[in-house]
């Protein structure tokens, strides 16, 4: 199952699990909500983190704080889980990296 991540807006979360979208407002709040997001809505179908298969992340342009937000969750849960990120090898080729601009 495919996990995508953007955190790019100042304004909301947006994550895809599978088929399914959803968004989520987090002005001030992204580095509290992301995660606790992603596992909700994972439990919501019926599944669990050990489900995902693959990351996609957003690396920007974007918010700054909320670039760094998205692409270090999706990083952390790749190392975690040794799921590509944004098709890298994460543990052999290095972290993924936020564009500012």
């Amino acid at each position: 199952m495919k996990l995508f991540i953007d955190t790019s807006s100042s304004e909301e979360i947006v994550i895809k699990v599978g088929d399914s979208e959803f968004r989520t407002s987090a002005k001030n709040d992204k580095s509290q909500k992301l995660l606790m997001f992603i596992d909700e809505k994972i439990k919501e179908m019926g599944k669990t983190i050990d489900d995902i298969t693959e990351i996609i992340v957003n690396t920007g342009p974007g918010s700054f704080t909320g670039l760094r937000v998205g692409v270090s969750v999706a990083n952390a849960i790749g190392w975690d889980k040794n799921i590509k990120v944004n098709d890298q090898d994460i543990r052999k080729s290095g972290p993924i990296t936020p564009r500012y601009s």
